[in-house]
C-alpha cells in the first residue's frame, strides 16, 4: 500500500499559496475591510457572556466572523464547525490558529445565533451598518424603490409533526404556487442600498406593506404593479399628501397601451431595476433561496442580517481603503456628486424624473411639481 506524500506547509494552507486568488478569498478579504467590526462588537458586547462565569467564552470578534461566514457561503452549524477544521482560509478569517486555539463546536455557534435572536440584534446590526454608510455619504434618502421577493420554505410533511411550518403560507404568482415567506425591502433610489426590511408570510400582498418599507423622508416612491392604484399611474397621477408614488400603467382588458404609456412604463422599469440588485446578491451571490429554520422570527433575523451584509457588499468598492483613506466614491466617479453611480453614469432616477422633466408628460410633470 502506497504511503501518502508528505505535504509542504504551503500545500496544507497554513502559508499563502502562490497563484490565483479564489473568489472566496477575495470576498473574505473585502468584507474583512468593509464590515465595521468595532462598532458591531460594541453593539453586542453588553449581551455577550463575561469571563468568570464558567468556561471562558470565545472572543466576540471571532464569533461574529463565524456567524457571518454561513451567511455568505450557506453553511449549516455542523458544516461550519467542520469547515473551521478543514479550511485554513476560514480559520484565518475568524482569527483562529489550528495549533493554539480551540475550535468552536456547532452548539457554541448555535448559542451565539440564539443570543442575537433573543435580543433582536440582527435589526440593530442592520441599523448600525446603515448608519456607517450614511456617515460615508452613500445614502441621500430623496427617493425609494419598493419591492418584495418570495423565499421558499419546505412544503413536505415528512417530519416529526407531520405538518408544514404553520407560520408559512402559500401564494400564487402567475400560474405558479409558492409556499414560504416574503421579504419586503425599501431601496434608496440613488445608491441602491437597502434602508428598510420587513418580513411576512407569503400571502401578504405587496401593497399592504409599502408604508413599512419607507423611511419617511423620501419625496418619491417607485413600485411595480403589485403597488398599483389608479392615482399612481401616468394618466391619473395624484400625490398622496407630500409623497409621489409611481407605478406602471396596466394594460386594459381587451385594449392596448398607448405609445406614451409604453414609454413611461419602460422609463419606470429602468429606474426600478436598482431594487433587483440586492435580491440578486442574496439569492445568487450568497445562495439564500430557501429558509433554514421554522417560524418567521428566526428566518427574519437571518434575512435582515443578509441584507445588512448585502449593503456592505454593494458599497464595498466605495468603502475599500484607497491610499490609506476610505473613499466613498469609485475611482471612475472622480469626486462627482453622489447621484453619479459606481459605473460613472448618472443615476436614472435623477436623469428621468428630476433633471429632465421635459421628457415626462405635461400632466405628470405639473402634478409632481405641485
Amino acid at each position: 500500500m502506497r504511503s501518502m506524500k508528505q505535504l509542504s506547509l504551503a500545500e496544507t494552507g497554513f502559508l499563502p499559496k502562490a497563484g490565483k486568488q479564489t473568489r472566496k478569498a477575495v470576498l473574505l478579504a473585502e468584507m474583512a475591510k468593509v464590515v465595521p467590526w468595532c462598532r458591531l462588537e460594541t453593539l453586542i458586547k453588553p449581551f455577550y457572556p463575561k469571563k468568570g462565569n464558567g468556561r471562558p467564552p470565545m472572543p466576540l470578534g471571532t464569533m461574529m466572523r463565524i456567524h457571518f461566514i454561513p451567511q455568505w457561503f450557506g453553511y449549516s452549524d455542523p458544516a461550519m464547525e467542520e469547515a473551521l477544521h478543514d479550511v485554513p482560509l476560514l480559520r484565518r478569517f475568524a482569527g483562529l490558529d489550528a495549533f493554539k486555539d480551540v475550535m468552536p463546536d456547532e452548539s457554541t455557534i448555535l448559542r451565539f445565533r440564539h443570543l442575537l435572536d433573543k435580543h433582536d440584534l440582527a435589526v440593530a446590526i442592520f441599523a448600525e451598518v446603515n448608519a456607517v454608510l450614511s456617515e460615508k455619504g452613500l445614502s441621500m434618502k430623496r427617493g425609494t424603490v419598493v419591492d418584495a421577493t418570495l423565499i421558499a420554505a419546505p412544503s413536505s410533511t415528512k417530519n416529526e409533526d407531520k405538518k408544514r411550518d404553520p407560520e408559512m403560507t402559500q401564494t400564487k404568482k402567475g400560474n405558479q404556487w409558492h409556499f414560504g415567506m416574503k421579504a419586503h425591502i425599501g431601496v434608496d433610489a440613488e445608491s441602491g442600498l437597502i434602508h428598510t426590511v420587513a418580513c411576512t408570510t407569503a400571502k401578504v400582498a405587496d401593497i399592504t406593506m409599502m408604508a413599512s418599507c419607507l423611511h419617511g423622508e423620501e419625496a418619491i416612491v417607485f413600485g411595480d404593479r403589485g403597488y398599483h392604484k389608479k392615482n399612481r399611474t401616468l394618466e391619473d397621477f395624484e400625490k398622496e399628501g407630500d409623497l409621489s408614488v409611481l407605478t406602471p400603467t396596466k394594460k386594459p382588458a381587451g385594449g392596448a397601451l398607448t405609445e406614451e404609456q409604453k414609454a413611461f412604463n419602460r422609463m419606470l422599469s429602468a429606474v426600478r431595476a436598482i431594487v433587483e440588485h440586492p435580491f440578486r446578491v442574496v439569492k445568487r451571490q450568497f445562495g439564500f433561496v430557501k429558509v433554514r429554520y421554522r417560524g418567521l422570527a428566526k428566518n427574519a433575523g437571518q434575512i435582515v442580517t443578509l441584507f445588512a451584509l448585502t449593503n456592505l457588499w454593494l458599497a464595498r468598492k466605495r468603502l475599500l481603503p484607497l491610499v490609506g483613506e476610505v473613499c466613498p466614491f469609485s475611482m471612475k466617479c472622480r469626486g462627482k456628486p453622489l447621484y453619479f453611480m459606481e459605473s460613472g453614469r448618472k443615476s436614472s432616477v435623477f436623469h428621468v424624473f428630476y433633471d429632465s422633466p421635459r421628457r415626462n408628460s405635461g400632466v405628470f410633470r405639473e402634478s409632481l411639481r405641485g
